[in-house]
């Protein structure tokens, strides 16, 4: 008879676990696998990287924005991702979306796949896409990891050209202290104590008229990414533009937003 009790005592916490997992999920906007990996994403971002997290966003994250930050690891897209209940689309270098290790992981978090080099059109449209119809866009302008003493290496304006395009704030957000060891997978086996930062939504729509001048994007890019410098504590850093086509503000823009 005990053996009867405790059998039915285990099988009901389990269907009670499974209860309260599936309304937790049903809470949010990922899907099944999604949800999954969220919860374990977020077990590292608290624990063993020990993350400090901001109490509270700064915006509606249901009206959609293109979310940029710096970066300084390979990872860093997992400490803001945790503070959504819904997916925000990254845009990740090609590479690592077909790697065979961990191609399957960028994959399911449907991730953006976009090329290192140049201006890659076709990662551009998705991300406008995605941002048009009220989704979350995230973007790291720096394009590459920053192992160099500056807060900032040069960035491009692409996420300012998604942004006006689609019509949708830009979020800053600054990580401190993101672990990393030199390789994708390092900071799975480093302990950390990181701390995330995040800016108020910078309105673009006074610019909107403006999309399509060239010179003004470039400006108006370093205008916002001196604000990713000042919540990083360097409010005087000076960033710069990437790429030989924008020394002097100019670079050839993608096809129109969608829609």
């Amino acid at each position: 008879m005990t053996r009867w009790i405790l059998a039915a005592a285990a099988m009901a916490a389990v269907m009670s676990a499974l209860i309260l997992f599936v309304r937790a999920w049903r809470r949010t906007h990922y899907s099944l696998t999604q949800y999954v990996l969220f919860l374990g994403v977020r077990a590292i971002v608290r624990y063993q990287w020990r993350a400090e997290l901001p109490d509270k966003l700064t915006f509606d994250p249901a009206r959609g924005a293109v979310l940029i930050c710096n970066h300084r690891s390979s990872v860093d897209p997992f400490f803001i991702q945790v503070l959504f209940d819904r997916p925000a689309r990254w845009m990740v270098a090609r590479e690592y979306v077909e790697h065979w290790a961990f191609g399957w992981f960028l994959r399911a978090c449907d991730v953006i796949p976009a090329a290192r080099t140049g201006l890659d059109v076709a990662a551009i449209k998705a991300a406008l896409r995605t941002a048009h119809h009220g989704r979350l866009v995230g973007m790291l302008p720096e394009g590459r990891i920053n192992t160099t003493g500056d807060i900032l290496t040069s960035c491009r304006p692409g996420p300012v050209l998604v942004a006006l395009r689609a019509r949708v704030p830009i979020v800053p957000i600054y990580i401190f202290d993101a672990p990393y060891g030199g390789t994708p997978a390092s900071p799975l086996f480093r302990r950390g104590r990181a701390r995330v930062v995040m800016g108020e939504p910078i309105d673009l729509s006074e610019f909107y008229t403006r999309r399509r001048d060239k010179a003004f994007l470039g400006d108006l890019a370093l205008k916002i990414y001196k604000e990713l410098a000042r919540l990083g504590g360097q409010p005087d850093f000076e960033p710069q533009l990437a790429g030989r086509r924008w020394k002097h503000g100019i670079e050839p823009a993608p096809a129109d937003s969608p829609g």
